[in-house]
């Protein structure tokens, strides 16, 4: 069946992307057929991700009526992996190749996400049982997810990392525009827990496009290697780098916003403005809008008034969204007020991780690819725990509004605050890389290169 729901999509898209080549500019990243592959790959599981991110925490909220204490902890499993495991991965990461690691974890997921609708099946299904299903996907993503960001650097030259994710993210908005509302009718139809093989099934067919992407990574055999010495090394990297520091602050800050804000806003628009699970998925397709806006525009604002600039101008959205939720009524406008908050957080987000994401790239030599993700990945979802965590007990014992103002007005500040700093205040175009051959001998003799003492 997965066989054949590969082909069906496979033919489908190559009809769309032949449409394409003919409205598409000569030099538009599409036109090239690895990196339009794992676009697609992207895309479809991007879908299935969609249904996911609906239907487990619907799971939690209305089927197992969760706390917010409970919805906080179940967000913080998810990403207590990250803590623990983001370090060493890197250190793998960077031995092995990535592209493999990649398509094992879209299986991985694939089965881990069923595994809900079977314990549901079966009888067991308790806030537990998805306390585990969290911890698993966020050891999956801790891992998979950073090779995934590393696949993009092998297909795409880096003076167009900035274009590639903002297309990336143009793949997800089609998925968040149409995928809500998917979700939402079959949430309705057979219910949060069965909706879940859908996405069990779209990972599965994503796993198979990548199969077929064709990726020259030469890996570099070291006979000096040695585990703590390269952790420390990578560790070291991310610490020497003003940017890279500057970064992790700031993007570590906007996590724990969006974490205090997230483990709310299902229950909000549920409890607070009656939302049923269906109305509840429409409303989503707000985040596909405005990632397809931020996606379409986002390049050329990074241009015009550089990167830096740019990401905090995404943290200002976000934290007006949080906000404006805040105040809301518990009316239709409440109602609209949800979707507009879903539209402009999709956007914001755009627009800080397309640049961080690829600012964070263009600085580092490819050897250390692999450790600097992780540790980058490792320093901004630190934050998130403990913020998932505030916004449940907030939730709980002041109020769900209260999650959500401090989400907004803490965003708030840190865009003001960040655009005050120099290091990313004054960025107008992505930086060049360091040396590789420098932090290649570091590694070995474990000392610091001059260049960025």
């Amino acid at each position: 069946m997965t066989q054949w729901l590969l082909s069906l999509k496979e033919s489908a898209l190559v009809r769309l992307l032949r449409w394409l080549d003919g409205v598409l500019p000569r030099d538009d990243l599409l036109r090239q057929a690895t990196y339009r592959r794992l676009w697609t790959s992207i895309l479809i599981s991007s879908f299935g991700g969609q249904v996911t991110m609906l239907a487990l925490p619907l799971t939690a909220a209305v089927l197992l009526n969760a706390s917010p204490t409970q919805m906080g902890l179940l967000t913080a499993m998810e990403i207590v992996p990250f803590v623990l495991f983001s370090l060493p991965s890197g250190v793998w990461l960077d031995r092995v190749r990535k592209l493999p690691v990649y398509v094992v974890g879209e299986s991985a997921l694939s089965v881990v996400v069923a595994s809900v609708p079977l314990a549901w099946w079966l009888g067991w299904l308790t806030m537990p049982w998805l306390y585990v299903v969290g911890f698993v996907i966020g050891t999956i993503y801790t891992t998979a997810g950073s090779a995934a960001q590393i696949v993009l650097t092998q297909v795409v030259a880096r003076e167009r990392l900035v274009e590639a994710h903002a297309k990336n993210a143009l793949a997800t908005s089609g998925a968040e525009v149409a995928g809500p509302g998917f979700a939402g009718a079959l949430i309705k139809l057979v219910g949060a827990p069965l909706a879940l093989l859908v996405d069990a099934v779209l990972l599965l067919v994503s796993a198979g496009i990548l199969r077929g992407i064709v990726v020259n990574e030469e890996r570099l055999v070291r006979h000096d290697a040695h585990f703590w010495r390269d952790l420390k090394t990578g560790v070291r990297f991310v610490a020497r780098q003003k940017l890279l520091v500057a970064l992790a602050c700031a993007v570590g800050m906007w996590q724990m916003c969006h974490h205090a804000a997230i483990v709310v806003q299902i229950l909000f628009a549920t409890r607070t403005l009656g939302l049923s699970e269906q109305a509840v998925g429409l409303s989503y397709m707000g985040m596909g809008l405005g990632t397809i806006v931020a996606s379409v525009y986002g390049n050329r604002i990074s241009r015009r008034v550089g990167p830096g600039r740019c990401l905090t101008l995404g943290f200002a959205i976000c934290g007006a969204g949080w906000l404006m939720l805040a105040f809301a009524p518990a009316n239709r406008w409440g109602v609209a007020a949800f979707a507009l908050m879903l539209l402009m957080f999709s956007a914001g987000a755009v627009l800080v991780f397309i640049n961080f994401l690829a600012l964070r790239q263009a600085v580092t030599p490819e050897p250390l690819l692999g450790r600097m993700t992780s540790t980058m990945r490792w320093l901004i979802l630190i934050p998130a725990g403990p913020g998932a965590l505030l916004g449940g007990w907030l939730g709980e014992h002041v109020g769900l509004r209260a999650s959500l103002g401090f989400a907004g007005g803490t965003a708030l500040l840190l865009a003001l605050v960040a655009s005050r700093v120099p290091v990313i205040r004054d960025l107008r175009e992505l930086p060049k890389p360091e040396r590789h051959d420098d932090w290649l001998g570091a590694e070995s003799a474990g000392v610091v290169p001059e260049s960025t003492k």
